[in-house]
């Protein structure tokens, strides 16, 4: 069985755990906790980042889209129409370029600083950079939601799966940021039908479950986080 280093409340983390659920592997996990820097954790990644996947061989493999670069070569190239990625150098493009949409760019808008103010700056010491949160990152992440639920409702409006006929890794991406929003009850998806009926449909595959058992210490999720039909 192969190791994931990981964070439960870190995007890019549940989008490689939703991966290897979706082709019915199971993952060790091991909730590691960056900002302490642990001697071993540093000797995997001199970055200090997750996710990292011990494969086989104890080799590290860092970062999400590596992760998932490695896992279709070695997974995916054999699941045919359960392939994650697309045969088609274009449709590969495409899946790409949302997988990057939301692991980069909706990480670095409005992920990122939600989890830090609301979830890890209050069990970080000072030390670290813990502390009270920041109000006005808090309210520039909010403000970016919008726009990035506008265009999510737009792809689920406009296509069966965001990238196309398939679930592909597009979705995952997706659906990893997402989740981490709605357990922290920031989207109203009463704005956004289309975008909400595909994330009921992704949240309904069997891969999605254990991303609806995760809870933080202190930080309950929204009522309706684990609700299947919400």
């Amino acid at each position: 069985m192969l190791t994931l280093f990981h964070h439960p409340m870190f995007a890019t983390c549940r989008f490689v755990r939703l991966a290897f659920g979706e082709y019915g592997e199971e993952l060790a996990l091991i909730e590691e906790k960056p900002w302490t820097r642990r001697k071993e954790f540093l000797a995997l990644n001199p970055a200090g980042t997750l996710p990292i996947l011990l494969a086989e061989g104890d080799v590290p493999i860092i970062g999400a889209m590596v992760i998932a670069e490695y896992l279709d070569e070695t997974r995916g190239v054999l699941k045919r129409d359960k392939r994650l990625f697309a045969e088609d150098p274009m449709q590969r493009a495409e899946i790409r370029r949302l997988t990057d949409w939301y692991l980069s760019k909706a990480e670095s808008e409005v992920t990122r600083h939600l989890v830090r103010e609301r979830v890890l700056k209050p069990v970080m010491p000072e030390t670290a950079g813990g502390g009270s949160p920041d109000s006005a990152a808090i309210r520039a992440a909010r403000a970016n939601i919008r726009q990035h639920m506008k265009y999510t409702n737009w792809l689920a409006g406009t296509r069966h799966w965001l990238a196309g006929n398939r679930v592909t890794y597009a979705d995952l991406a997706a659906a990893a940021a997402l989740s981490v929003l709605d357990y922290l009850g920031e989207i109203d998806w009463r704005e956004h039908t289309a975008a909400r009926e595909w994330y009921t449909r992704v949240k309904s595959r069997p891969a999605f479950r254990p991303l609806l058992s995760d809870r933080v210490r202190g930080l309950s999720p929204v009522s309706h986080y684990a609700d299947l039909d919400f």
